[in-house]
């Protein structure tokens, strides 16, 4: 096993793959995290926080992506809260994708958070990615639905993502392999 991959090959599987458990339980630490920075937004208005919780959330995407996602700190909270569980297999490169789309969202909400600080007419486009990101983490958390994981399957049958040598599955298995 390598320290920088994003997921494991493992004995059932032609292709890498990710504890499902480990990655709905670190979703739902998200999920937490978010929801503390949205309370302080929405209801508090102290904004200051806002960047602190994002700016992790960015950390924790960016250790996930370039090193591996058992070093993330939310992955490494929730695969010590589902430790006696059966490994869950899911596919890593779908994972990955929605990582990156995370990525993605979790940094345009830091950069924005951060101009908010001084300008409070930055809020209604921060709170709009806020509940965006809370929306999918609650997807994901609640209903196993990984959002960036179908928008990985929807690039693939329009034919804007190359196709993997071996298909992944998905949540649940819910979509063809």
């Amino acid at each position: 096993m390598s320290i920088f991959s994003f997921g494991e090959y493992h004995e059932e599987s032609a292709y890498k793959v990710l504890d499902e458990r480990a990655m709905r339980g670190s979703a739902g630490i998200m999920l937490l995290l978010a929801i503390i920075a949205s309370i302080n937004g929405f209801i508090l208005k102290e904004y200051i926080v806002i960047p602190y919780i994002v700016g992790f959330l960015v950390l924790n995407f960016l250790i996930g992506l370039v090193i591996n996602p058992k070093f993330s700190p939310t992955v490494f909270i929730a695969r010590l809260f589902v430790w006696k569980q059966n490994f869950l297999p899911i596919g890593a490169i779908q994972k990955k994708f929605a990582w990156s789309l995370g990525l993605g969202l979790s940094s345009s909400i830091f950069v924005m958070s951060l101009f908010l600080l001084n300008d409070a007419s930055w809020f209604g486009s921060v709170c709009i990615l806020c509940l965006t990101c809370i929306l999918l983490l609650y997807l994901e958390t609640a209903f196993g639905i990984c959002v960036g994981c179908q928008t990985y399957y929807l690039g693939l049958k329009l034919k804007l993502i190359p196709e993997p040598k071996v298909r992944p599955n998905c949540m649940g298995n819910s979509c063809e392999i």
